[in-house]
């Protein structure tokens, strides 16, 4: 597993004020359960009590709602799903969009996406990402986190209107 390195989970220092959307897939319910769980510890803990929660359908509608939502005033996105292989090349094609998409949505708004999308051969891998009880790693919180410090790191570089 590759969380070697990772910063510990902690609650970020001046998001309180933060506008932030939550956009999770559907995909693989268990898995998602807490990835969004994680999500939602991590914006508790730093001081953000209403986020938006928004549900698409799979991975491959993340990049649209990002894009809507970084659109309307939303200073971080967090972004969660889960891809698991299979058989056929369907993998790397939501993979590579999810990952392309969220990053065009990102770099060309300005606004923080935090990738939370799960990108595995297996279940089990997933599981062990998710957060859950007995996983080893927490990626929705992570995400969360990410997103909410480089969205307070970026408060002093305001953008040009």
């Amino acid at each position: 597993m590759s969380g070697v390195g990772a910063p510990e989970n902690a609650p970020v220092e001046g998001a309180s004020g933060l506008k932030v959307a939550v956009i999770a897939a559907s995909w693989h319910t268990q898995i998602m359960d807490g990835l969004l769980d994680g999500a939602q510890r991590c914006l508790k803990e730093s001081g953000i009590e209403d986020a938006l929660i928004l549900r698409v359908p799979g991975c491959f509608e993340l990049p649209v709602a990002a894009a809507r939502l970084a659109g309307a005033g939303f200073d971080a996105l967090v972004t969660l799903g889960v891809v698991i292989r299979g058989g056929t090349p369907h993998f790397e094609y939501v993979c590579d969009a999810a990952t392309s998409g969220l990053t065009q949505v990102s770099v060309s708004t300005g606004v923080p996406v935090g990738f939370g999308v799960l990108t595995c051969d297996t279940e089990q891998q997933a599981l062990d990402r998710a957060g859950l009880e007995g996983s080893a790693e927490d990626k929705g919180y992570e995400a969360t986190a990410a997103a909410l410090q480089t969205a307070v790191s970026l408060q002093a570089y305001p953008t040009a209107s």
